[in-house]
This record gives structure tokens, C-alpha cells and sequence, in this order.
């Protein structure tokens, strides 16, 4: 048993060689849940999961087995979109999916039957999609509207009053995008005949379209697409699998009108996310992953043989439960051991060593990289949050009340996409809080990057995973309750500090307390 023996290089060359996962290549998947059976299944489906939760892992090791289960898949990834606006997106995945289609018909059909639904489907979209982006047209009927502006004008006699009427007519101007989406509404039924005919004409029971990294474009125009694509493939042989973050996506929208679709009445959820709120059984699941890995390796319960009593839940911890950043941080822990000639066994020093390496600067990496008009506000808001924990109140959980959440949805909810960029986790969704405090709270800890490499000695970490006498999580219903007015505050303020200002902050205080400076002494002469 040693880390540098032969077959852990092999694990983690294994490892390394799953960090990056492409259509071209069958990933290396491990099935501990029962989702491939679940994703194969003939429904709509909305798959869940945070960056590196295995969405793409799964959707790409479906894709390479589809058809060899009768069913043709449609591959396609937001990323390749994201830059277009509405309703060109929309057209572009349209003909994405009229293309791949076209792509499985038998050879002479393909090239003899010119006058396919399906060619004629992708020759209209290609025209819409080339459109001009703008044409205005003004309508014959104008509207006619009398403004009157009332100023006071001072003088030396007093003040005078002067009136001035304005007329306003102006005529309805209409944008080409408009134009779009009508035609897009009118052909609909067109495009839904085009698929029907090409899936009659596979050589495969079904075809499903697999979306991936959804929440990738424009959150504004979700609810538009999904909803189209919903209404395209209903009631026909093709089924939808959208891979997306959670609270980074919005299904529907009810104004003016009922847009998109609804979890559990038109499409089903698959939920690929493991949380702190459970560690046991989340340390479990990681520890089976990454033993049925080592197998493959040669390797017998690897995280038993190579681990000390507590490295196990340290590297859970430091991964917040996520299935490929607990591989990194084993990869890295692993090379800081053996960097610095250790090579017994892995310990929680090692662990944290490994973690230091994919820091908090990752996350906010991937935050300001998913770009939208949001992202500043967000940053703000876990500026606000870095302070009140790491300043103000020198612990790393904080509470947020049920009560609030219900009265304030929208800030509750930046809460949450802050959850899903990995950058705090949820330790307990439902708590009272000690000291008299009323009501019901969720409890939440700031990632351990944050605090644990460097340690910062000045900071009471929360040890939620410990259990006391009364069955309570350790300090978790002492936690200061965070209010959702400062989310507001820091959304809308014009705050410049960063995360890093804070974190150097706090750093450098704990140097101050460690190491104070000398009285300065005063000469006098």
C-alpha cells in the first residue's frame, strides 16, 4: 500500500483522462443511481446538476448507446449558440435537428427524394434564419397625442408661468424579429410533419434530441425555446433531454401568457446533485465512484487502503459533494504528497494541500465566464455574503429565514445560483435557530476553499457534520441569520470590492493577530 505505487499512477492517469468530456470520445461513466435506464426512458426530461455533477458525462455515454437501443439521438451543445440572439437561436437548433435527421435517412433516399418534408423544412429555416435582422415597417393608421409642458420662469417682477403644447403622431414601427417569430408559429405544424416523416424513415424506434449546458444561453429566452421545442416534439416519437443548472434556468414564464413547460406534468426531472445537507450518504456515493474506478486499475477499496480514518470526509467536504471536483482534489492531493517525498497513505493535510489548488478563484472563473446581465449583481452579493461571515461575524455557516425567503422569492433565488456556481452549500433546508430566534431557517456554509487553505485561525469553522447530544448539527443553529434585504442592497449597489479583496483582508488580519507589529518607541532629543 503506497501512493506511489503503480496502479494509483494508473487511477489517476484514469482520472485526468476524465476531466474533460467530449462528443467524440465515450467518457468513462460509472453507474451508481440507475440514471442511464432512466435517461433511455421514451420521456421529455429535464436533467439537473451542478458544473462537474456528471451531466454531460451521462448525456455522452447515452448518446454512444442509443443506437444500439433503437432510438437515434440528436446531439447538440448550447455552447455552440449561446452568442445568437432570439429567435436565431431558436432557428438554429431547428435546423441542427432537421439536419441530423436528414443525416440518418438510407443513402438513396437521401440523395433522390429532393422534395422532402424535411429538406423543405431546413431550405425555410435557412431562408428565415438569413433574413435581415431589422426592417421597419409603419403601419397607415397613426396615433395622434397633445403633451403640455407647464414651466415657472423667474424675474425680477416675480415669477412667471409660461405653457407650451406639443402634438405628437407616430406610426406603430415593427421589428423583423417579430416578422420571425410569426413565421416560426405559422410553420410549426410544417416542422412537426418534417420530423414525424423523418423518424418514419430511420432505421430506429425513436429519435431524442439531448441538449446539453442549456443554462448557457441567454436566461431570458428559456422559457421560448423550451417551449417550442416542447410543442415541436409532442406527441411524436422524439423526446427531449435538456441538460442545465438548476436555479441558472427558468422553464416558464406567466406573463402575459403561460410560456415554457412545468417539472412533473410535461417533463420529468433527474436530479444529479449530491449535497452537503447529507454527507453520509454523499461521502458514500463519492467513495463508490471512486473505488469502482480504482478496480478498473487493479485497486481493492482504494479509499479504505489508501486513505487515513478522516481523509475520506475531509475530501468530501473539500469537494462539496461534486463528482468531479472530489476527483481533482484526489489527482492534486495525491501530487502534493508525493511532491514533498510522502507516499504512505492520504491524510486531510494532503487533502487540503490538493483542494488549495482548485481555489474559490475556479468558481468565480466559471461565474464571470456564464456572463450575463446578472453575473455583477451576483458577485456583489457573495461580496456581501464573504463579508458578513468572514468579517463581521468570523464564522463560516449563516442561516436564512423560511419566513423571508417567502416574502422575498427573487433574492432567495440569487441565493440558490450562488449555491449552484459551488461557491456556498446547503447543510441543513430545514432548522430552528438557538437564542430564542423564531421560526424555520435553511443553513448554508461558504465553500471550504474559502477557508481552509489557507486556514484562517481567526474564523470559527461550523462543524455541521457532528452531532450532539440533542441530535443537532454542531453550531449550525447558533449561526448568524443572513438578511435578504442586504441580497437587494448588493444586487442593485455599485460596490467595486471583489472576493479576493476580502479574502486578502481577512488573511492579512489574521498575520496582524499572529504577529503584531512593535510599539513604536518616541525619541526625544
Amino acid at each position: 500500500m503506497s501512493l506511489s505505487e503503480k496502479n494509483i499512477e494508473n487511477l489517476l492517469h484514469t482520472i485526468r483522462n476524465t476531466f474533460r468530456v467530449r462528443k467524440n470520445q465515450d467518457p468513462l461513466y460509472i453507474e451508481l443511481a440507475n440514471n442511464l435506464d432512466r435517461i433511455s426512458a421514451p420521456q421529455h426530461q429535464i436533467i439537473f446538476g451542478r458544473r462537474g455533477s456528471g451531466k454531460s458525462c451521462l448525456m455522452i455515454h447515452y448518446l454512444n448507446q442509443a443506437q444500439h437501443k433503437g432510438v437515434f439521438p440528436v446531439y447538440i451543445l448550447a455552447d455552440e449558440y449561446k452568442k445568437l440572439t432570439y429567435p436565431d437561436i431558436l432557428i438554429r437548433l431547428l435546423i441542427h435537428i432537421d439536419e441530423e435527421l436528414l443525416s440518418a435517412q438510407p443513402f438513396l433516399q437521401r440523395h433522390l427524394n429532393r422534395k422532402s418534408p424535411l429538406r423543405k423544412s431546413i431550405k425555410i429555416l435557412r431562408n428565415l434564419l438569413n433574413s435581415p435582422g431589422t426592417a421597419d415597417v409603419t403601419e397607415d393608421i397613426e396615433r395622434s397625442s397633445a403633451v403640455a409642458v407647464e414651466a415657472e420662469i423667474p424675474n425680477p417682477m416675480g415669477t412667471a408661468k409660461a405653457t407650451r403644447g406639443t402634438k405628437k403622431s407616430q406610426g406603430r414601427t415593427s421589428r423583423f424579429k417579430e416578422k420571425k417569430l410569426e413565421a416560426l408559429e405559422r410553420q410549426l405544424h410544417d416542422h412537426k410533419r418534417a420530423i414525424e416523416f423523418a423518424i418514419n424513415n430511420i432505421n430506429s424506434d425513436r429519435a431524442c434530441i439531448l441538449l446539453d449546458d442549456f443554462y448557457l444561453l441567454p436566461r431570458s429566452w428559456h422559457p421560448d425555446v423550451v417551449d417550442y421545442l416542447h410543442r415541436l416534439v409532442r406527441d411524436t416519437d422524439i423526446y427531449l433531454k435538456i441538460a442545465t443548472i438548476r436555479h441558472r434556468t427558468t422553464l416558464s414564464r406567466n406573463h402575459p401568457h403561460t410560456i415554457g413547460v412545468e417539472l412533473f406534468q410535461d417533463v420529468e426531472e433527474i436530479n444529479l446533485d449530491r449535497t452537503l445537507d447529507d454527507l453520509e450518504t454523499t461521502q458514500g456515493y463519492l467513495a463508490q465512484m471512486l473505488n469502482t474506478m480504482g478496480e478498473g486499475c487493479n485497486l481493492d477499496k482504494v479509499t479504505e487502503t489508501h486513505f487515513n480514518p478522516n481523509a475520506l470526509q475531509e475530501l468530501t467536504l473539500a469537494s462539496g459533494g461534486v463528482p468531479r471536483d472530489f476527483l481533482n482534489i484526489f489527482v492534486n492531493s495525491v501530487e502534493a504528497a508525493l511532491a514533498e517525498q510522502y507516499d504512505r497513505w492520504l491524510t486531510p493535510k494532503w487533502v487540503w494541500k490538493g483542494a488549495g489548488r482548485l481555489t474559490y478563484q475556479t468558481k468565480l472563473k466559471n461565474l464571470r465566464e456564464d456572463e450575463d446581465e446578472a453575473t455583477p449583481g451576483l458577485e456583489r452579493v457573495f461580496v456581501d455574503l464573504l463579508r458578513f461571515c468572514l468579517t463581521e461575524k468570523k464564522k463560516t455557516a449563516f442561516l436564512i429565514s423560511q419566513d423571508e425567503s417567502q416574502q422575498r422569492p427573487m433574492e432567495h433565488e440569487i441565493i440558490q445560483q450562488l449555491m449552484d456556481m459551488k461557491l456556498i452549500h446547503v447543510i441543513e433546508p430545514d432548522t430552528s435557530a438557538a437564542s430564542g430566534r423564531s421560526g424555520r431557517y435553511e443553513a448554508y456554509t461558504l465553500d471550504f476553499s474559502l477557508f481552509m487553505e489557507p486556514r484562517r485561525r481567526n474564523i470559527q469553522i461550523v462543524e455541521f457534520w457532528i452531532r450532539g447530544e440533542d441530535s443537532h448539527r454542531k453550531g449550525v443553529r447558533e449561526s448568524p441569520v443572513y438578511p435578504l434585504d442586504r441580497v437587494y442592497e448588493a444586487f442593485n449597489g455599485t460596490d467595486k470590492v471583489t472576493p479576493e479583496n476580502i479574502l486578502e483582508a481577512t488573511e492579512q488580519e489574521q498575520k496582524t493577530e499572529m504577529n503584531p507589529e512593535p510599539r513604536q518607541v518616541e525619541l526625544f532629543q
